[in-house]
């Protein structure tokens, strides 16, 4: 029997001011292969209502996964009972501004078509064999994950909005060893190649050939002479760039950390609310913006989860910060402009401000106008590791694979490569920002924050990026 959300919703006998229903249904298949032998090959699948309730001016939560209309009633019920006893001691006293009584619907670019799987299965063995370039490779994992995720709100202000969503994945790693010297060589770091609905992710001509050179860069890396330890110009690929989006421009962004909310689990953030507006985050090259509207990008949607409607914004433009990643709620309690992002995992997690689509965009130099103007440096590609403080503001991040840049040009081949820096100083020393022809998209599935943890799904679009007088340092 079909399940009816507004069906539902219009039978519940509740007294509250306002009252959503959130259908999720998530079906996730996984492969994962070792050395061409199969190590996983499950599917999962999940499917809940979660019940938010305003009473007084606060909300109330409770899901469950037994879609019948008393199981709905009693989740309401006990959604009340929570927004009624917080309003006793509430800090803030909500609206009905909060959601949006909007309509509509969002579909990834490419959401219902056949996955044959003996066909994935055959490529990931073939992928393992073409890591495998010399028996120096020790270990050789090939994954690819699809998941199929349907959203459906319903509100009693008439929001009703269903968003289908296709997000695919993978993952390819040869680990390389000679004597007690290990290197590990990744497709652009750890699951970075997600995107929604992109057939050509498995297209086997482009994979393989993309398998055979990340197999035989690790191999190069056994025999390269570890990263110096020097302050110079740093010259980070769009993989990495990735990384430092995410980490030290995303996660301090978010106003629900800002606000305190999330001190106790994930950290607070060096920026104040004061600073919105006037703050000169790095350098006038530095623009940065929020946009689930990108057509592929993993994080796109049509509308967040209070039913705001998403929209391109710039977070910052030409270095100073404008606004924050806050939701709804968090832009009414803290009186900053924020964006799209109120977000949520699965049916069964409530949403909190999250990253989307979080991009630099283009500058205006090529690849070889910026690697030509610089006279000694060091290019980072892929992350490897990353440690940053509670308030996003000093970090320490290693990446798989480096060059020198001696005289203008690419040289020696680096291992171990890692560099450190302080988040508004080293934005400051932004100096270079690629063209198009250098910008590439990569994602995650795995941004955790929450408690109860939320791992969810964030996009970060980027050229290649200069800066200059960077510590960097090797793992010797």
């Amino acid at each position: 029997m079909t399940f009816d959300l507004e069906k539902t919703l219009n039978n519940l006998k509740i007294n509250a001011d306002w009252l959503g229903l959130r259908q999720v249904s998530d079906t996730t298949t996984t492969k994962v292969f070792r050395d061409g032998k199969p190590q996983s090959n499950g599917r999962n699948f999940t499917n809940g209502v979660m019940v938010e309730v305003m009473v007084n001016g606060q909300l109330g939560y409770c899901a469950t996964n037994r879609l019948d209309q008393a199981s709905i009633q009693q989740a309401t019920e006990i959604a009340q009972k929570q927004a009624k006893i917080a309003s006793n001691w509430s800090i803030f006293r909500f609206n009905t501004d909060i959601r949006p009584p909007a309509k509509g619907n969002y579909r990834s670019p490419i959401l219902d078509f056949a996955i044959n799987h003996q066909e994935l299965n055959d490529l990931l063995i073939q992928t393992c064999k073409a890591l495998k370039v010399s028996d120096k490779i020790v270990k050789a994992t090939a994954m690819a994950q699809i998941s199929e995720i349907r959203h459906h709100f319903v509100s009693s202000n008439g929001a009703n909005i269903e968003q289908n969503i296709c997000l695919l994945a993978t993952d390819y790693e040869a680990t390389a060893q000679e004597d007690n010297v290990v290197q590990k060589r990744t497709d652009n770091g750890m699951s970075a190649r997600c995107y929604q609905g992109d057939r050509n992710i498995f297209n086997p001509e482009i994979t393989l050939i993309r398998a055979q050179k990340i197999g035989e860069e690790s191999i190069e890396l056994l025999y390269a002479q570890e990263c110096p330890d020097i302050t110079t110009t740093l010259v980070l690929a769009p993989d990495q760039m990735m990384l430092q989006i995410h980490e030290s421009i995303g996660h301090p962004l978010e106003l629900d950390r800002i606000l305190g909310d999330e001190r106790n689990y994930a950290g607070s953030s060096f920026v104040k609310l004061s600073d919105f507006g006037s703050l000169a985050y790095g350098s006038s090259k530095m623009n940065i913006t929020f946009d689930p509207t990108i057509e592929g990008e993993s994080a796109s949607y049509g509308f967040d989860d209070a039913g705001l409607k998403a929209e391109k914004q710039y977070l910052i433009k030409d270095g100073i910060l404008l606004r924050g990643l806050g939701s709804l709620e968090s832009q009414a309690r803290a009186s900053v402009p924020g964006v799209a992002n109120f977000r949520s995992s699965s049916w069964n997690r409530a949403p909190i401000d999250r990253m989307a689509n979080l991009n630099l965009e283009s500058g205006n130099s090529s690849f070889n106008d910026i690697i030509s103007s610089i006279e000694h440096g060091v290019y980072m590609e892929s992350n490897r590791s990353w440690s940053i403080d509670d308030y996003r503001n000093k970090f320490q991040f290693g990446c798989e694979y480096a060059r020198l840049i001696e005289n203008g040009k690419l040289t020696k081949t680096l291992r171990n490569p890692n560099y450190r820096g302080v988040t508004q100083h080293f934005w400051h020393n932004l100096i270079h920002v690629g063209d198009h022809s250098t910008r590439e998209i990569y994602g995650t599935p795995y941004c955790g924050k929450g408690e109860p943890n939320q791992s969810i799904t964030v996009g970060h679009a980027s050229p290649m990026c200069a800066f200059k007088d960077i510590q960097v340092f090797g793992g010797g």
